[in-house]
């Protein structure tokens, strides 16, 4: 429910084993890409969260069924038989940037597309642009109409071989799920490498694609006909972020905390800062643990395209850092607002400070239960753990961003033993008396 708050009640405690979903920023691309192929595609391993509900909504506006197995809800059923509109409205891409995904898969199947501008967000600017000109080498074709964005592949789409200014996840996405049709080979350089990256080139491929070398930095596409590309039953890799903040929680307290359906290679580097900050780590096949008998240490960070240090990682660091006894070095390199979760931190006592996008971060002082808002999905999740190791009671608002891309959180964190419930926040009823007899 959008009005409810995450109430946590400080106990240090997190212990135990916990099963990690399917991997949001990889579920909606799968997702998109079923637009590719008429008929039925089976999505197996998607999480339970509001961003697949817009996804799913995009879906539908553009005539697309799609649904939760019966006997699986994490399995979706996507029938793309019946899509006949290339054109998704402001009102769905407004809610999500994700859905900017499905311009390369409308270009591919009707040769044409109307899809609203996505504008900014919380976390910093992130432009289409590259987006744009990876596409346009492609042969297709763009205007700005009245707030959409307009794009037409009049002569067909052609190979061509296109470096990107930096490895854009998104851009490498929307021009691979476009390139699958194109004539001839397409190059993308200086790709993004992330895991699910590969994931949706191992989705295409068996749709009857042609991708090599997803995963490295030169990405080679040979285009199909159209027609040949088929549904497909795919099984969407595991988290790696929702892994990565149940770690944290696991550094915070101590744990043990381990996580499975997880490949550890998706979490090196993050791995080796656990590591370092003086955590013990435990790797198998599809699992990692983590735990902590030792004061924590202070860490030097940079955020950086995969395989660095993920961005998506950095507050739950960040916080990590507030605890440890000495002064950490953080600098974010991919998103400019990413820090705005700084603040929120401070409120429960972390010591903070901000320089363009460097943040020192002097640890060693206690965290105190207080009423903070997240400012972004990850910020949510870890004010949340803030909470577990604070002294008191901490309420997180707007957590409406947390259940964007964290299946049953609360649920979850209970099971390793924190003490913490949604409930929905309480009004001081004599305060309204007073601002309405005021008036």
């Amino acid at each position: 429910m959008a009005h409810e708050i995450i109430v946590v009640h400080g106990n240090g405690t997190l212990a135990g084993d916990v099963h990690i979903s399917g991997a949001k920023n990889s579920a909606l691309k799968l997702m998109a890409a079923s637009i590719l192929a008429q008929g039925e595609t089976i999505v197996r391993n998607v999480p339970l969260i509001s961003d697949i509900d817009v996804m799913s909504e995009v879906l539908e506006c553009l005539g697309a069924t799609v649904a939760r197995d019966e006997a699986d809800e994490h399995v979706l059923l996507i029938d793309t038989s019946a899509v006949d509109s290339f054109e998704t409205p402001y009102e769905l891409v407004s809610k999500m940037r994700a859905s900017i995904a499905v311009l390369g898969p409308l270009i591919a199947r009707f040769g044409r597309a109307r899809v609203a501008m996505p504008g900014g967000c919380q976390i910093g600017a992130r432009k289409i642009d590259m987006h744009l000109r990876g596409l346009e080498a492609l042969g297709v074709s763009f205007e700005i109409d009245h707030g959409y964005l307009k794009a037409a592949a009049e002569n067909g789409l052609h190979g061509a071989s296109v470096a990107l200014d930096f490895p854009s996840v998104g851009a490498t996405e929307n021009m691979l799920m476009a390139a699958v049709v194109a004539e001839g080979e397409t190059i993308i350089g200086n790709a993004a490498r992330e895991p699910e990256i590969v994931d949706l080139a191992n989705m295409l491929n068996e749709m009857g694609a042609k991708v090599r070398d997803a995963g490295s930095s030169i990405i080679r596409v040979e285009g199909v006909p159209l027609e040949s590309l088929k549904p497909c039953d795919h099984a969407t890799i595991g988290d790696r972020i929702e892994a990565g903040t149940f770690l944290v929680g696991g550094a915070l307290t101590g744990g043990p905390v381990t996580v499975r359906g997880i490949n550890p290679s998706f979490l090196r580097m993050a791995i080796a800062k656990f590591r370092e900050m003086g955590c013990t780590v435990e790797e198998g096949a599809d699992f990692v643990t983590v735990a902590r008998t030792e004061p924590l240490r202070p860490v030097e960070i940079q955020t950086l395209p995969h395989p660095g240090f993920p961005t998506d990682l950095q507050a739950q660091f960040m916080l990590l850092a507030a605890c440890a006894e000495g002064t950490s070095v953080i600098t974010e390199n991919v998103f400019e607002n990413r820090f705005m979760f700084a603040a929120e931190l401070a409120r429960m006592g972390a010591d903070i400070e901000i320089e363009d996008h460097h943040s020192l971060v002097r640890g060693g002082r206690s965290l105190q239960g207080a009423p903070v808002s997240s400012t972004d999905l990850r910020a949510g999740a870890a004010l949340v753990l803030a909470g577990i190791v604070a002294e008191g009671e901490t309420r997180v608002h707007k957590i409406n961003h947390i259940d964007r891309g964290y299946e049953d959180y609360v649920g979850k964190l209970k099971a390793l033993g924190a003490d913490v419930s949604r409930e929905l926040p309480y009004h001081n009823h004599r305060a309204t008396v007073f601002v309405e007899a005021d008036r």
